[in-house]
């Protein structure tokens, strides 16, 4: 019988998905959507009036419900502190995520004048959804510098996805201030740089969260147990166990 994947493995595969499924965008280069990459928000591909809406809505709805899981798998392996609120964060930023597509723009403003840039609800759940995001990034990124988990992937590599994503999602906001152009381009930047940290979480938790217990971090050789070369085992020093 094939063994049951563990939390963590589980975890990992549904966040992989979702870094790969978050940027359906590039659906447009093979769909007549009529939207511009470069000038057109993500969000016009599901806007009410869209011949694609449906599709686009049903994309977005799975990968926000891959990213609950999976944040939710990993809040149960149980990691603990900034972690743990770094998993709340994210499960919140596909909660959001499902309530911003059920609520979408009424037109495409890329294609139609006169077409508000955005409605309040619609702004209201996409910004809940930022906070949600920029707060599980600071919030892992925070755990992986105290070793709380000794995620070395995201310590390194986490700021400057952080700096990048959040760089690029204020360079969206020019259409709301009258400055529309280059939005789309710098969004669809966004969207590739959220894909790339939830690569990077998925890669962190299945080199340091596939087990459920300590015998993930253990393997029997002619000596007896002794810990697995990609393994961190809890001292004293850190205060507790691994993320897993």
């Amino acid at each position: 019988m094939r063994p049951r994947p563990t939390r963590g493995t589980a975890s990992a595969g549904l966040l992989l998905a979702a870094s790969v499924v978050y940027n359906d965008w590039v659906l447009q280069f093979f769909l007549p959507t009529g939207l511009h990459q470069r000038d057109s928000y993500v969000s016009e591909l599901f806007a009410a009036d869209q011949p694609y809406r449906i599709l686009f809505s049903l994309v977005e709805i799975a990968c926000a419900a891959l990213v609950v899981a999976g944040g939710a798998l990993a809040w149960s392996i149980p990691p603990r502190g900034w972690a743990s609120a770094g998993c709340a964060a994210t499960v919140a930023f596909g909660v959001f995520s499902i309530a911003d597509v059920l609520m979408p723009l009424h037109c495409a403003p890329s294609l139609e004048r006169g077409c508000p840039e955005g409605s309040p609800w619609h702004t209201t759940t996409s910004g809940m959804v930022h906070f949600a995001l920029f707060a599980s990034m600071a919030l892992f990124i925070t755990a992986s510098r105290r070793g709380h988990p000794p995620w070395d992937l995201v310590r390194h590599w986490g700021p400057w996805l952080l700096a990048v994503s959040m760089t690029a999602a204020i360079l969206t906001v020019g259409p709301f201030f009258g400055h529309p152009g280059g939005h789309g381009l710098a969004q669809r930047i966004h969207l590739t740089s959220v894909g790339a940290w939830f690569a990077l979480l998925a890669i962190a938790i299945s080199r340091y969260g596939a087990g459920d217990g300590p015998s993930s971090c253990q393997r029997r050789d002619s000596g007896g147990l002794s810990p697995a070369k990609h393994c961190r085992l809890p001292s004293a020093e850190d205060g507790g166990g691994r993320f897993g």
